[in-house]
């Protein structure tokens, strides 16, 4: 994923379709000096990852 496509999905009111390793994720915050985000697995909202942004994907409907 691209850091503009990061930043609209986090500044957005509706939650976009993002997977990290195949798993649905929220995503919280940007670091973009390091390319990296803040995310936490949807069934787990207590444990957060530290994640690059190469390994996130949208799935958007087609």
């Amino acid at each position: 994923m691209d850091k503009q496509r990061a930043k609209e999905i986090i500044s957005s009111p509706v939650m976009a379709d993002v997977t990290y390793n195949g798993t649905k994720i929220y995503m919280e915050n940007l670091n973009e000096s390091s390319q990296s985000c803040i995310v936490h697995f949807l069934n787990e909202p207590v444990t957060k990852l530290n994640v690059p942004l190469s390994s996130l994907e949208e799935n958007r409907a087609q």
